[in-house]
């Protein structure tokens, strides 16, 4: 698989002035470096989704910019497209969409496809294939009743459908995207998390996504960057990521009857309703087949789930580990 980004050693450090009291040391400030992203090095192939994660301050939004080109690194090197993005902005812009929740790219007094027209010029886009590719875009999205209406007046999660739209529009072969859903409902969320998985698929695309809503990497990245204090701690597959930090399995019974209740070791129960448990089942411990052959030898049950922890124990699993390192 050949390489879409390739980072060695990038690191960016910004220095400021730390006032001290009195009024004569205001005229020789104490100047401080705070160390925001700390010589990561990765690659990232074709077609591949990756979400950048960590805790707030971990230097995601930070590389993301540096990628993109809007900030220019402190030391080290990288490779997006072929292209250094902070000497090469202007032609990586061609090449690649950027979405920035909480920063518009549109206008926000006119009219949706007004905007985008003006993109198109931009982009230097032919007349053609733009507007093809806007149709496409806006059936997907939902958009024939927008496009005529200012960005100013929509929702938050219309205003973003609208972004990732533009975002696209010149067809890039590379996808930044910084908190896509920070701040939309629950169905606002699901529309976008479709979109941006179901489009990478169909078209080949790389994407690159920071967040800090689980739901996003779970549903749109096949693997998960985990920083921490400037550094990457963890880069692995989203899948496997679960099985190396959690050895655990949520095993959902549906009964007829009465509550199940195992003594197996490594088994505790989680929840119970009127006609379902819900039991944690650390899997070093106890396997998975052993604990449902027990409860199917009590009789009544109906319905089997199994399912792998929610990612937002696994993060916070990872957080503890590399903290107490």
């Amino acid at each position: 698989m050949s390489a879409v980004i390739t980072v060695k050693s990038l690191s960016k450090a910004y220095r400021y002035a730390k006032r001290r009291g009195g009024f004569f040391e205001a005229f020789s400030p104490e100047h401080v470096t705070v160390e925001a992203v700390g010589g990561v090095d990765f690659e990232i192939g074709v077609g591949e989704r990756v979400a950048i994660i960590g805790p707030i301050g971990a230097g995601k939004s930070t590389t993301l910019k540096m990628l993109s080109g809007i900030l220019e690194p402190s030391s080290g090197e990288a490779s997006v497209l072929g292209l250094t993005p902070w000497k090469q902005r202007k032609a990586l812009a061609y090449k690649i969409g950027v979405v920035f929740g909480q920063r518009s790219q549109l206008w926000g007094e006119l009219p949706a496809r007004e905007s985008f027209a003006l993109l198109r010029h931009i982009y230097d886009q032919e007349a053609a294939p733009f507007a093809k590719r806007l149709g496409e875009l806006t059936e997907r999205f939902a958009l024939a009743d927008l496009l005529d209406q200012p960005v100013h007046r929509m929702s938050l999660g219309q205003r973003m459908r609208c972004e990732i739209t533009a975002s696209l529009l010149h067809g890039p072969n590379l996808l930044f995207l910084d908190e896509p859903t920070i701040g939309l409902d629950v169905t606002a969320k699901a529309a976008i998390r479709d979109f941006i998985r179901e489009h990478a698929r169909d078209h080949g695309q790389t994407v690159l996504l920071t967040s800090h809503d689980t739901r996003d990497i779970e549903l749109v990245c096949d693997r998960v960057i985990v920083v921490n204090q400037g550094r990457i701690v963890v880069d692995q597959p989203t899948d496997q990521l679960r099985r190396r930090f959690l050895g655990r399995k949520i095993i959902t019974f549906q009964s007829a009857g009465q509550a199940v209740s195992l003594n197996l070791p490594g088994v505790t129960r989680r929840a119970s309703e009127a006609h379902a448990t819900i039991l944690e089942v650390d899997t070093k411990l106890t396997r998975v087949e052993q604990v449902i052959a027990a409860a199917m030898a009590d009789g009544g049950i109906e319905d089997v789930t199994i399912e792998d922890p929610p990612m937002e124990e696994v993060i916070a699993e990872i957080y503890a580990s590399t903290h107490a390192a």
